[in-house]
């Protein structure tokens, strides 16, 4: 045994054993004839650092990898960060600006060679802080969305989905970021209630046409007076009958002078507003929609932004120029003064309480705006060619994967929602307007008809893995011409000039979205498409791979181990057959369709089976008052300071306790504290068992035991391990952890080695670097002396046993506790005495034994029964030193004597843990004062004569009750007032629940106490 300190230091022990098992490979020991486990963590920005929702998703991730390599698997983590183009291009301009420089100022290989320095220097921070949080990755295969084999699986998915024709290119509708550039994701928007105005304005009639009730004029309203300049349309709901007249004629435009029609369409609601609705399909989601189905076609849609947002011509020449070139705010107010002066606004009217009107140019208005969540400008619909994948066709498969049970979603609630999205899913587009990322594998050239080319440098695409393909495939379009691979702007300048004997091609200059890529996670990182064991980390593909095994010190002869064998090569590994379908995603479900959709599709399409068996979504992390996080409201918690705190075993179970399926983590730093005391009682309860002679077990089956309380520990070591078992098998995290946690605190901590210090006797501390004597006390434990004298039960083989059955089940709570709290446990594992192999390896328990009802009906009896009198003395105010006699009052005489024989043999145990002691009738004052308890039917007496003033201690407990009923039915009015309930906080709500039911609670001890009495 090695002497433990007395005070448990997180920070001591965590960065020495996550080093040492990184160190000699333990994170995938060797197993080549294991049954596999997998998993891959949704790889983090390699911008990123760790926030807490990534130390709640890797923590469960950490659980179950860790759970399953205990039970003998070859559990693989696959880990890795994501290349995450916009942020990561962000950060590398931001450096450049504070040195007053650009991207513009380098060509796009030498600004992209800049981002991969920068990835060298600083891109491994959240790496380090996830090794922080324990995570038991496998580092040596560690992947990034841009590595060279990862790449080559992103261009052949495109290219194979491309000839496939599930890729395209097409002219729609993107969210536009004009500060960054580019089109981002839905994902990459947030929305921000913003303090607008409604404008309505009069669309005059062309014609001299006229509305049954005689106005030349349609009224229509609009929170974006600029895109007026783009309309094409205005929209009326074919059931309108005020409008029924006009649908097909013409609108006159008041700035632009443009005319287009009022179309008939479902999209305008008669009982929003007037019921008429301007269309820009160029320029609004809902627009676009309605401008396809009045056969508008995409390529005819009006544009009136640039890349920035500034105005620009429309192809029909209409915009007027002092328009153009001007940023769209600023537009928004010229339309709204040009259009007010032409006697086209209609005010909004305002009242006073004297009945004074007021005009005002709009009607104030709280707007949901959407803003790029890292560009932090107002996002604009904006219509460019983009490439899109099919979706729909892709998510057939992936949806029949979940009917069919292919897929398990957990919690199954999630399945509506997942149905819902997929079945209503749009085209995906998937590319970006920037230089870091996978570029995509398109080239463009001119158009020929006949044999002769045509300027059209964006209508002959071709798509292909590599250069050298798209030259063999550009021969074959152009025939023995040139062909010379330019720049788009080369390209451009010989389209002005054409050279008929020569072809120019240039490559699209946009990247793929990073969910492309990230898609491919589940089988890319395997080796897929051409390699099935993707080199690892300081490897070259090609070279014999080698993976760590075990300490060197390992013995596969061990019981208690799963053998290593040490660190022998790979060479030849199938990884992709051996860990492909994984078996689990753990994600959280905000990123269910930007990526686990994603990754089922993929998966489905080109592997021909799902990515994993079973999808695992849990909820958010919010503050502690049930709000989401966030740095404006400034409620963010770092992990890291509260692992500097409490240490990563405290953050780690506390992730796990909270966990429960389908529900928000509200964030508690009092339940870290919680758990880091846990982890303290248990550093406790193995140094008393240190200091009364108890270490390492070496059998993974329980010792054979004698004494029911020995029987009884054993028991409940197998009712807990089938709990936690359970637990895991329906990942029901915060079950697992809490059947633990009661283990190792309630029946170890506070009865098993309380139950057994009669039997041992205090030995000297051996194994410590002192070499001298020492007894532990344990202030943990309720007990009159840390080490009372031995008892005749306490000599020879039963201490010996119990010795044996302690020491056996520390093994247990180490192992079963792993998962949740690796360091502590790894730890305590070394000190309890010389072990061949590292705690992370070893077996998960086997206890090869049953419960021993006898034994566990014994045992609970005698705790039912000191709970139930300490409970007694500590509501009537017993003097903690005092003994009280007891006698049990049983009319039977079978039950009489069974009850004495339980009590004798129990009699040292009452005594030193209950303060009460066995007495006869004859010797029992039942005249005097007397508190009563039932435990299994059978009535307990104490006598309180002189412990306790009777008639004070009832009036004691009578006003205390009457305070507490007064209390509960205050709260319960007001919990039955709909006025408080409807317009309270709901957190004020949800205190005053709680403190009712607080208050019920108290209401019914006191009232039980008082009926003790008599």
């Amino acid at each position: 045994m090695t002497e433990l300190a007395k005070t448990f230091d997180p920070a001591a022990i965590e960065a020495k054993w996550y080093q040492h098992w990184e160190k000699t490979g333990q994170f995938r020991p060797e197993r080549p004839n294991a049954a596999p486990f997998t998993i891959v963590n949704p790889p983090p920005n390699v911008t990123g650092s760790l926030h807490i929702g990534h130390a709640l998703d890797n923590t469960l991730q950490d659980i179950v990898i860790r759970y399953e390599r205990l039970r003998g698997k070859d559990a693989l983590w696959v880990v890795g960060t994501d290349h995450a183009g916009i942020a990561t291009q962000m950060v590398v301009e931001r450096q450049m600006e504070e040195r007053q420089d650009k991207r513009t100022n380098y060509t796009r290989e030498q600004f992209v060679e800049k981002v991969w320095e920068w990835k060298a220097e600083s891109g491994g921070t959240i790496t380090g802080q996830l090794r922080r949080l324990g995570c038991s990755m496998d580092w040596s295969r560690e992947q990034f969305t841009m590595d060279p084999h990862f790449t080559r699986a992103v261009v052949k998915v495109f290219v194979d989905l491309y000839r496939e024709g599930l890729i395209y290119r097409d002219k729609r509708l993107v969210n536009w970021d004009p500060k960054l550039k580019t089109a981002i994701s839905d994902l990459e928007v947030e929305t921000r209630e913003v303090q607008g105005g409604f404008w309505h304005f009069k669309y005059p009639l062309a014609d001299g046409v006229t509305l049954d009730d005689g106005r030349d004029y349609i009224e229509v309203a609009t929170t974006r007076p600029e895109t007026m300049l783009a309309d094409m349309a205005v929209a009326v709901n074919p059931q309108d009958p005020r409008y029924a007249s006009v649908i097909g004629k013409e609108i006159l435009q008041p700035i632009t002078g443009r005319r287009f029609r009022i179309v008939a369409d479902e999209h305008a609601d008669p009982e929003l507003g007037s019921g008429a609705v301007k269309i820009t399909p160029g320029h609004d989601f809902n627009d676009f929609e309605v401008g396809k189905r009045a056969g508008i076609k995409a390529g005819d849609m009006l544009n009136m932004f640039d890349a920035e947002a500034l105005v620009v011509q429309t192809a029909d020449g209409l915009i007027p120029d002092k328009y153009l070139g001007q940023d769209r705010f600023v537009v928004r107010q010229w339309i709204v003064e040009d259009m007010k002066a032409l006697g086209f606004l209609i005010p909004h009217v305002t009242k006073d309480k004297e009945g004074n009107e007021t005009l005002h140019d709009a009607e104030p208005r709280t707007i949901q705006t959407p803003y790029g969540d890292r560009g932090g400008v107002v996002i604009e619909p904006w219509l460019t060619d983009q490439w899109y994948v099919d979706a729909a066709t892709l998510a057939k498969p992936a949806m029949e994967a979940v009917r069919s049970g292919a897929i398990e979603i957990v919690p199954k609630t999630w399945e509506k929602t997942y149905f819902n999205w997929m079945e209503n899913i749009q085209p995906w587009c998937v590319s970006r307007q920037l230089w870091w990322g996978h570029r995509i594998p398109a080239w463009f050239g001119p158009h020929t008809n006949n044999g002769a080319l045509i300027p059209s440098f964006d209508t002959h695409c071709i798509v292909a893995n590599n250069e050298t393909e798209m030259l063999e495939k550009a021969r074959e379009a152009y025939g023995d011409r040139q062909i010379v691979v330019a720049t788009r702007d080369e390209a451009a300048a010989y389209a002005s000039n054409i050279d008929q004997r020569k072809v120019l091609v240039w490559r699209d200059t946009d990247v793929l979205d990073t969910w492309f890529s990230s898609a491919l996670w589940p089988f890319a990182t395997l080796g897929w498409p051409e390699d099935a064991n993707p080199p690892r980390n300081g490897e070259v593909a090609g070279a014999p791979a080698t993976d760590g095994g075990g300490p060197s010190d390992a013995s596969a002869e061990s019981p208690l181990h799963h053998p290593s064998g040490g660190p022998p090569p790979r060479a030849g590994e199938d990884l992709l057959a051996k860990h492909y379908p994984n078996d689990l995603l753990i994600s959280g479900f905000d990123i269910l369709f930007f990526w686990d959709a994603r990754m089922a599709m993929q998966g489905i399409h080109f592997m021909k089976d799902v990515p994993w068996r079973r999808l695992y979504l849990h909820g958010l992390v919010r503050a502690a008052d049930g709000q989401k996080m966030s740095k404006s409201k400034g409620n963010v918690v770092d992990p890291l300071g509260l692992i500097d705190q409490y240490g990563a075993d405290a953050l780690r179970f506390f992730m796990a306790a909270m966990e429960s399926q389908g529900r928000d983590v509200k964030m508690d730093e009092k339940r870290v504290e919680g758990y880091r005391n846990f982890a303290t009682k248990l550093w406790n309860a193995v140094r008393f068992a240190q200091a009364n002679g108890i270490g390492a077990s070496n059998s993974v089956a329980a010792p054979l035991a004698t004494l029911p309380v020995n029987k009884w520990i054993v028991g409940e070591v197998v009712a807990t391990l089938a709990e936690l078992d359970k637990a895991m098998a329906e990942l029901r995290f915060d079950a697992a952890a809490n059947a633990i946690y009661h283990f190792v605190w309630d029946q170890f901590c506070d009865w098993y080695l309380e139950l057994i210090k009669p039997i041992l006797s205090p030995l000297p501390f051996r194994g410590g670097d002192r070499g001298g004597a020492e007894s532990v006390p344990s202030s943990s434990f309720i007990a009159e002396d840390p080490h009372p004298n031995p008892s005749p039960e306490g000599e020879g083989l039963e201490r010996d046993e119990t010795r044996a059955v302690a020491g056996w089940v520390i093994d247990q709570i180490l192992v079963m506790l792993h998962p949740f709290m690796p360091f502590i446990t790894e730890e305590l594992w070394h000190a309890q005495g010389e072990r061949p192999y590292d705690l992370i390896v070893a077996k998960w328990p086997e206890p090869a034994a049953q419960v021993d009802a006898q034994a566990s009906n014994e045992i609970d009896w005698l705790i039912r029964l000191v709970s139930e009198i300490r409970s007694a003395r500590t509501e009537l105010n017993v003097p903690p030193g005092a003994r009280v006699p007891m006698r049990a009052i049983v009319d039977d005489p079978a039950e009489a004597a069974k009850s004495a024989d339980l009590v004798k043999r129990h009699a040292a145990t009452l005594l030193r843990m209950a303060r009460v002691q066995q007495v006869g009738e004859a010797d029992f004052n039942s005249a005097g004062a007397t508190a009563q308890l039932v435990v299994d039917g059978i009535l307990y007496a104490l006598s309180l004569e002189g412990a306790i003033d009777l008639d004070a201690e009832r009036a004691r407990l009578t006003k205390s009750l009457s305070a507490a009923q007064k209390e509960a039915q205050s709260l319960e009015g007001r919990l039955a007032n709909p006025a408080f309930v409807e317009k309270a906080k709901p957190e004020a709500v949800e205190k005053a629940r709680a403190d009712h039911a607080e208050k019920v609670a108290e209401s019914e001890r006191l009232a039980a106490a008082l009926a003790r009495l008599g």
